[in-house]
């Protein structure tokens, strides 16, 4: 005990009290994460009045092969953007790289509706291009946080500004109704969106920072208590990502397995939930914007109940952050496995019950955010966004199988048997992914995240010790579930 009283612990005492550098690039990131979602779901609202005949607004006679396509396109820039965006975040600096990518972005959603009138095709080029850019989304959200985001708050924080993908969604789905009966019609939904984008990147560039070293708004306490609880050195734009280690690593194989669950659940949810309570339920969620936003409401506000819980068990060394992370994560991925079986016996008959069913197994969602989301910098704050670039883009690619399989399997969507069969793939997607995040899942940074070979390896062997001890006091408890 003598050794451990003179290893450097986290000096409570340096805390800064007041609101923050910190929580203000918080707020601003929240606000780029919805930003970027009105980018990626503009086309998801306006895909029906685009090819409906309305009294101002130009429509286009689009099959539904054509419409699935065009649904589908941003997925496959989306994919392939994930890794170079998140290594040149790594070497330019996040900030850069986020705020071109947004305004490329908004500069696209124009040319949305000049698109359109040259069909669907071009429309497709708009969407592939839309989703290159917003590859780099996730990356460099990971590595602004993982510069920014003390461990003791980094549940919190990090599930704050992550949270903006929901609201941002449910914003969307809400406004579009009164957009689309407005004078602009749908293009409208493409004109506000980019230009709510192009301010994003203005108040941005004006306000944010790569991190605490360069930011011209913080005091030297927060800066301090920042670098001292985040792992991350300012060396790490020059390191080499260690592709090897991360690659032979079980812990990393156990995050991308809960990253791959997560995705193919959630979108299996936004994508066909829609089709099958119409279908079965002969609910169309479509006709009522509320009902339809309701989830990722829910989901959001989750986000600001959970994380909190997440942190204060850690913090107070009841939960060490490995089983933190691991609890969290079974709660958000095995729940809605449960609620997605439940869905499957559903009748016309239990609309209300459906309802629930589905509110709440978006919703609780919300607790993934405090498991694997988190884990890249838990594991490597250094690379943390070269590795989200890694299991994002992987991941990506579940989102495009699971409708896949879901058009396989149903060939009459009012027949509830064919159904039954998609939840309980999904369920079984959930228990195996999140099963390969409990036994291999750490949350530990790796040795990997610095050179054995600099000066700075005393440092990482004190944040490991200070995990241990600051964050959960238990010893020797945080490798065990």
């Amino acid at each position: 005990m003598a050794n451990m009283s003179s290893e450097p612990t986290a000096d409570k005492s340096t805390k800064p009290n007041k609101f923050g550098a910190r929580h203000w690039q918080a707020i601003l990131l929240f606000l780029g994460m919805m930003i970027n979602y009105f980018q990626r779901v503009n086309i998801s609202a306006s895909i029906v009045p685009m090819t409906q005949s309305t009294a101002d607004a130009p429509y286009y006679n689009w099959e539904t092969s054509q419409k699935s396509l065009i649904l589908s396109s941003f997925f496959w820039g989306y994919v392939v953007s994930q890794v170079p965006s998140g290594l040149l975040a790594k070497r330019f600096g996040a900030k850069y790289v986020i705020n071109f990518s947004t305004a490329i972005g908004g500069i696209l959603c124009f040319f949305h509706p000049l698109a359109a009138e040259g069909g669907w095709i071009n429309v497709c080029v708009m969407r592939v291009l839309t989703g290159l850019v917003q590859g780099s989304i996730y990356p460099c959200m990971h590595t602004l946080l993982s510069k920014w985001v003390p461990r003791t708050e980094r549940g919190f924080l990090s599930t704050a500004i992550y949270s903006g993908a929901q609201f941002g969604t449910a914003v969307i789905l809400v406004s579009s109704g009164a957009i689309f009966e407005s004078s602009m019609g749908w293009p409208g939904l493409f004109y506000l969106s980019g230009g709510l984008s192009l301010a994003w990147v203005l108040l941005f560039a004006w306000k944010g920072a790569n991190d605490p070293a360069t930011s011209k708004s913080i005091c030297k306490t927060e800066r301090e208590y920042i670098q001292s609880l985040t792992g991350s050195n300012n060396n790490g734009q020059s390191l080499a990502v260690p592709w090897k280690s991360i690659f032979t690593s079980p812990a990393f194989y156990g995050l991308l397995a809960a990253h791959c669950g997560f995705t193919w659940g959630f979108y299996t949810m936004l994508t066909e939930m829609p089709t099958y309570m119409s279908s079965v339920l002969k609910l169309n969620v479509k006709s009522n914007a509320l009902l339809s936003s309701l989830p990722y409401f829910v989901m959001g506000l989750l986000c600001f109940v959970v994380s909190p819980i997440s942190d204060l068990l850690i913090n107070r060394g009841t939960l060490t952050v490995t089983t933190a992370r691991k609890v969290f994560n079974s709660i958000g991925q095995w729940v809605p496995m449960g609620c997605l079986i439940g869905l499957g016996y559903m009748t016309a008959n239990e609309k209300t019950e459906a309802i629930v069913l589905l509110v709440f197994a978006v919703g609780i969602n919300a607790a993934c955010f405090c498991g694997y989301l988190v884990n890249h910098m838990d594991l490597s704050p250094n690379f943390a966004g070269p590795m989200m670039g890694v299991t994002n883009g992987l991941a990506g690619i579940t989102s495009i199988i699971a409708p896949l399989v879901v058009g396989a399997i149903v060939s009459d969507e009012e027949d509830p048997t064919q159904w039954r069969v998609v939840f309980f793939i999904t369920g079984g997607v959930y228990l195996l992914c999140n099963a390969l995040f409990v036994i291999f899942g750490k949350a530990t940074i790796q040795p990997w995240n610095e050179p054995p070979n600099m000066s700075s390896t005393m440092t990482l062997r004190k944040n490991l010790q200070l995990d241990s001890r600051t964050l959960a006091p238990t010893g020797g408890k945080e490798d065990r579930f």
